[in-house]
């Protein structure tokens, strides 16, 4: 007898394939928000940028995610820009600071979405 795993008809039986585990990574992301109410941006703002890090296995889970957040809170999210992962970031010349650093490791440590600053818009 061997260890094959065999259908009812005898012959033997074709294994999954593992899925492969791909890593958390951590995003930066931008995402400007609308006016809603019940939102507690300050009285006359017409909306607010909000810089983000989110974890996620790509970003598009990672602008998922945000999304849902932000909406969960009671905000308009309209539209969102990735600028990548740290590793991507420092490819294309930007400084990132300790602080920045420390924020996204917590982002990655916690599996969560950091919003690191939140500039309001006024007319």
């Amino acid at each position: 007898m061997t260890d094959e795993t065999q259908t009812p008809e005898g012959t033997p039986k074709a294994e999954k394939p593992k899925k492969e585990k791909r890593p958390q990574q951590v995003y930066t992301l931008v995402i400007e928000v609308g006016r809603k109410k019940g939102d507690g941006l300050p009285k006359g703002a017409t909306g607010a940028a909000l810089m983000c890090y989110a974890s996620g296995v790509d970003e598009a889970e990672a602008v998922r995610e945000t999304v849902l957040i932000l909406k969960q809170a009671d905000l308009a999210p309209l539209d969102v820009t990735g600028y990548g992962t740290l590793k991507e970031r420092e490819e294309q010349g930007h400084e990132i600071d300790e602080h920045e650093r420390e924020l996204m490791q917590r982002a990655l440590d916690e599996n969560s979405v950091i919003i690191a600053q939140m500039d309001p818009f006024f007319d």
